[in-house]
């Protein structure tokens, strides 16, 4: 059992590293799994990156609490630029949260290959080596520095950007980063836009699947398993807490080249892992 917990404790770090950064958590989360040979079943492995998930998402709700709760001030002018927040994040979240409820048991079946994973790892990261250098050129001479500042139309726009991460291997905050870099935002807002958007489409997606498993009458655990998600829900919690402000400090002085070459990188080795090992 302390091996089991051990292991949940190694994927909830994986989960609460990767889930920011534009370099694929599921991925990440398949790979340390494999690697440590859990020996979970389908449907509690499928339950446990939705657990793993939450946690990581609630530290960012605690994070900008301030940002994102339209009471956390007294001042009407800053509690209707929260609503307009929120109306921002949902049309962002609208695209994917639509077509991935269509598709989802579609998307599972023909897009779960770790081929897949590994071409999307390999193509987006040449993508963000791309446009990080034309946008190194081609700086706006108004870009967008704020998530607030953001206009409703552009915000549905990153929601079309974000249908690409209904490809395994893609990344989520990947494709709204990218997407919100090509509009004109800047890093620093494309990524806190990211981590707020991702609120309601992780929170629907984890509803999704939760409701999936009770009508199939998997939702019931053992003591240990129950053991095994709480590790790993709190440790993605408390390791996103550390990763999401050092992304954002980061971003300051950096570039997001430098995840394009590790998804290259990372790609052709699951490639190699996966043919020449397993």
């Amino acid at each position: 059992m302390l091996i089991d917990l051990i292991k949940s404790f190694v994927i909830g770090l994986v989960e609460g590293i990767t889930e920011w950064l534009p370099i694929s958590s599921s991925t990440h989360i398949e790979l340390a799994a494999d690697l440590m040979k859990t020996n979970y079943s389908p449907s509690f492995f499928a339950f446990f990156e939705v657990v793993i998930q939450l946690g990581a998402i609630l530290a960012v709700i605690l994070l900008y609490w301030g940002r994102l709760w339209p009471w956390a001030s007294r001042e009407q002018h800053v509690r209707r630029r929260t609503w307009s927040l929120w109306l921002k994040i949902l049309l962002a979240a609208l695209p994917a949260a639509v077509i991935g409820f269509l598709i989802d048991d579609w998307r599972e079946e023909h897009l779960g290959s770790i081929y897949i994973r590994a071409a999307a790892l390999i193509v987006y990261g040449i993508l963000f080596i791309v446009i990080e250098r034309l946008h190194a050129k081609r700086r706006p001479l108004k870009e967008i520095r704020e998530a607030e500042d953001i206009p409703n139309a552009t915000a549905f726009k990153i929601g079309l950007f974000q249908l690409l991460s209904l490809v395994p291997g893609t990344s989520r905050s990947g494709s709204t980063i990218l997407g919100g870099m090509l509009v004109g935002v800047s890093r620093k807002a494309a990524a806190e836009f990211s981590f707020f958007v991702a609120i309601p489409v992780m929170f629907g997606a984890s509803a999704l699947k939760a409701l999936k498993f009770a009508l199939k009458g998997e939702l019931l655990f053992t003591g240990g398993e129950i053991a095994i998600l709480a590790v790993a829900l709190v440790t993605a919690f408390a390791v996103s807490m550390l990763v999401v402000r050092a992304l954002i400090g980061f971003l300051r002085t950096h570039s997001f080249e430098g995840f394009g070459w590790y998804r290259i990188v990372l790609g052709i080795v699951v490639i190699l892992y996966y043919t020449l090992l397993k």
